[in-house]
């Protein structure tokens, strides 16, 4: 087809963003894909010379050639001796063009098809570009400079290796990754006093997924569902929405208090390691009189056992699992706070009868984790990179932690509540008067990020002064300003 009669492409179609975190070549990849296929480009169409395009865009002439190249790869483009690049005779995927859509007269009525208002329930939020805060107190965000990004490349190289590939690609039904599991089995969990079995252990993304799934398959209408107050929101929104009854036991500072349980418990939630939001620690003695109780009354427990890899204090107590001697207890963890939060793997222990419908329930909605994360994952486990990571995390919290507790000693700031072995957060009450939802927001227009307390409670205090301060993401030398900042918003 020549080209008097399908015509050139101008530059000014193509575009980039310089604010974009995607590579350059990315973008003018995805640029040109988009502009053959949204236009329904005509096969034969001349692009522009990488001349220019590369000025039009004022980049490099090799990033343009190598794009080039990469779509005649891919089928999109083709190229020929002295005549530059033109749209492909096959280009694949062409879209078809819209037909125009029906319209009725009466509307959908959501309210009525949605059985429950989600939006509605007690969250924690957190601004997506926290980064941009110079101050961001906030908990489970990760900070870039403490990780090995070389060590978890180098995992995401050999994962996708040839050799690896038909073992991650073929559909595994609700398999797990065996590399995964087999470190689980036999590394993590004997760290916190757990012996289990594979058919014992379930992937989850994250460790909300498995405590949807755990909730959903344990929950009874005419069972009372028992957490702390305060306590962790989703575990509340969790048990709302599979429509049981939720009594809030108080939260003290050996967490939660088991003669406070109600004779109609079905199933207790729990974080007895560290209480969220507190960080209150559970004794032993108690984790057995909870354990006989619900041997006693037919009750069973989900233990969330995050963060007790940042111990740097003193060791972490053993996890309330490995005091269950009679299956009871349905164990929560996950790799998505120590690494990054945008990870989502996690992990449910559980007696085999258990895990086996855990894993039909989740092959209902997602069949399995991604395959090729959870690989990822497990190299970077096995490798020994995750034990180094914790070493440098523990060494910089301890550090930020200090510098944190220091600081606020010389403001009317009180820690009401800490982790004992460690942790990543403190959790701060301010004078009475204060009301910590607002107290945020006027921090936030000095650059300061804070969690306000009000998600943690069934029914908080009002006005609510307590808040959560996250030191996982904020640099050491920028916690004393930061505090600092805080102070003198409060007098002002």
């Amino acid at each position: 087809m020549s080209e008097n009669l399908v015509g050139r492409l101008s530059a000014e179609m193509f575009f980039i963003d310089r604010q974009d975190r995607r590579s350059l070549q990315m973008q003018l990849t995805s640029s040109i894909v988009s502009t053959i296929l949204e236009a329904r480009t005509l096969p034969g169409t001349r692009m522009p010379s990488t001349r220019q395009l590369a000025e039009h865009l004022g980049i490099s002439r090799l990033t343009v050639t190598l794009v080039y190249q990469d779509l005649v790869a891919q089928g999109y483009l083709e190229s020929a001796p002295r005549s530059g690049f033109a749209v492909s005779q096959k280009v694949p995927h062409r879209r078809i063009g819209r037909e125009d859509a029906l319209s009725f007269s009466q509307p959908v009525d959501w309210g009525r098809w949605l059985k429950q208002d989600l939006t509605a329930r007690r969250r924690i939020s957190k601004p997506l570009d926290w980064r941009s805060y110079p101050y961001p107190f906030l908990y489970g965000q990760a900070d870039p400079t403490l990780f090995d990004h070389a060590a978890w490349r180098d995992c995401a190289r050999r994962a996708l290796g040839a050799r690896e590939f038909t073992d991650l690609a073929d559909e595994r039904m609700a398999v797990d990754d065996p590399v995964l599991v087999d470190f689980i089995c036999r590394n993590t969990l004997p760290r916190r006093g757990i012996r289990a079995r594979p058919e014992e252990v379930l992937i989850t993304l994250g460790a909300q997924n498995g405590i949807w799934l755990a909730v959903q398959l344990l929950a009874r209408k005419d069972r009372v569902a028992v957490m702390e107050d305060p306590g962790f929101p989703d575990f509340a929104a969790t048990f709302q929405f599979a429509q049981m009854p939720i009594h809030y036991v108080p939260c003290t500072e050996e967490g939660l208090e088991p003669a406070s349980l109600p004779p109609d418990t079905g199933l207790v939630a729990v974080t007895p390691s560290h209480s969220i939001p507190t960080g209150a620690t559970m004794p032993i003695q108690k984790r057995r009189e909870l354990l006989t109780m619900a041997d006693k009354n037919d009750f069973l427990i989900i233990e969330d056992d995050y963060e007790f890899e940042m111990s740097f204090l003193e060791p972490p107590s053993p996890a309330l699992k490995s005091l269950d001697g009679g299956g009871r207890v349905i164990y929560i963890g996950s790799f998505s706070k120590a690494l990054f939060p945008g990870l989502r793997i996690g992990y449910v222990v559980g007696p085999a009868p258990f895990i086996e419908q855990a894993r039909a329930l989740r092959a209902m909605m997602l069949r399995h984790a991604p395959g090729h994360m959870q690989r990822v994952t497990g190299y970077f486990l096995a490798l020994g990179h995750y034990d180094a990571h914790i070493v440098r995390l523990r060494e910089a919290f301890r550090h930020r932690r200090e510098t944190l507790t220091q600081a606020l000693e010389r403001t009317p700031f009180r820690i009401a509540g800490a982790a004992r072995h460690g942790g990543s957060s403190l959790w701060i009450e301010a004078p009475k008067e204060v009301e910590s939802a607002r107290f945020a927001e006027m921090l936030a227009t000095r650059g300061v990020l804070i969690e306000h307390g009000r998600p943690f409670f069934a029914n908080p205090p009002n006005p609510c002064p307590f808040f959560r301060l996250g030191y996982s993401s904020i640099a050491e030398e920028k916690i004393e300003a930061g505090v600092k900042i805080m102070d003198q918003m409060l007098k002002s």
